[in-house]
């Protein structure tokens, strides 16, 4: 499959003077700046049919055009795999992904991901990086994430993330209780000794974690927790370490670690939790098209539902 392009501009008034390359930028905007220097690179951007520099100065009435087509940047293939669309339109898709699902291919988990679906959903995916991915999740953290459609729809959220536009709010279920909600602003990088892990390091970039309390229950607590960086790992990271791990992780403390006081039964049954007790509830941006803000929700998924009111019930 090949994505043909043809596009052309004639240059106005205020064109007069001004480079190629930034007049070009400023026009087809629904392609980036390092896509259309490789279409100069290439000779496919032409002015008045003519291959020129990008710092071509341009005069009144000029016709910069491109007809080219391109290849796929991924090559991985589209799988029938069900997704749950919240929301759909020309520019973004909204999903509430399920636990378990893994979102990037990658090793051991060639197939089967949350891209894989996508690009058996919209085959045009395929000619934008990680298919239109802009933010991820953990394999077994569940919860919405927005995906875009086009290239300018996926330069306009990338952008969002860096500047802190975007607002992700997140339910966690913790090991113990907090005395209040508080906010976490530690450097989170590489664990210097285990490679797949995050840790809180000086020699990590800033993370800003948000939460506050919703409910205690019985010795843990349900969280509301946002985001104001998005590292790796970040939620999981920071609440481990002020000693208060989400239940059910694994990687971060907090798999076999209960409250005190949990009886032999009660942490049978939290063992019977699959995963780390993380949801990312609510997204918020400001829609790539129509410049207004936008906010989506995603339901909280039955297995977190009823751990929460299992652990409701310890206080009874």
């Amino acid at each position: 499959m090949k994505k043909n392009i043809t596009l052309s501009y004639k240059t106005i008034e205020k064109d007069v003077a001004e480079r190629l390359d930034f007049v070009t930028a400023r026009e087809f905007t629904q392609f980036s700046r390092v896509h259309i220097q490789r279409w100069i690179k290439d000779g496919k951007l032409l002015l008045d049919g003519e291959i020129v520099k990008p710092k071509q100065l341009l005069k009144i009435n000029q016709l910069i055009s491109v007809e080219t087509s391109e290849e796929p940047t991924l090559e991985d293939g589209p799988e029938d795999i069900p997704i749950e669309i919240i929301f759909e339109d020309e520019d973004i898709i909204i999903i509430n992904k399920q636990p378990g699902f893994v979102v990037h291919p990658g090793a051991g988990n060639r197939t089967g991901t949350l891209v894989n679906a996508l690009l058996h959903h919209d085959e045009e995916l395929s000619f934008l990086p990680r298919a239109g991915i802009v933010h991820r999740l953990d394999k077994d953290t569940s919860g919405i994430m927005v995906v875009a459609k086009n290239e300018f729809s996926y330069l306009n959220l990338v952008s969002q993330l860096k500047e802190r536009k975007v607002n992700r709010h997140y339910l966690a279920i913790v090991v113990g209780e907090p005395l209040s909600g508080s906010t976490i602003n530690e450097p989170i990088g590489r664990h210097p000794k285990l490679r797949t892990k995050q840790a809180v390091t000086d020699a990590g970039k800033e993370a800003i974690t948000n939460f506050r309390i919703k409910e205690r229950m019985g010795g843990y607590s349900l969280l509301n927790v946002s985001l104001e960086t998005g590292r790796t790992h970040q939620i999981r990271v920071h609440l481990a370490f002020i000693n208060f791990p989400i239940l059910g992780d694994s990687i971060y403390g907090g798999r076999k670690k209960f409250s005190a006081g949990t009886s032999e039964t009660v942490k049978k049954e939290i063992l019977k939790f699959p995963r780390q007790a993380l949801h990312a509830e609510k997204l918020e941006f400001i829609h790539p098209t129509s410049g207004k803000k936008v906010n989506y929700s995603a339901k909280i998924p039955k297995d977190l539902i009823q751990l929460i009111e299992f652990l409701k019930n310890l206080n009874e």
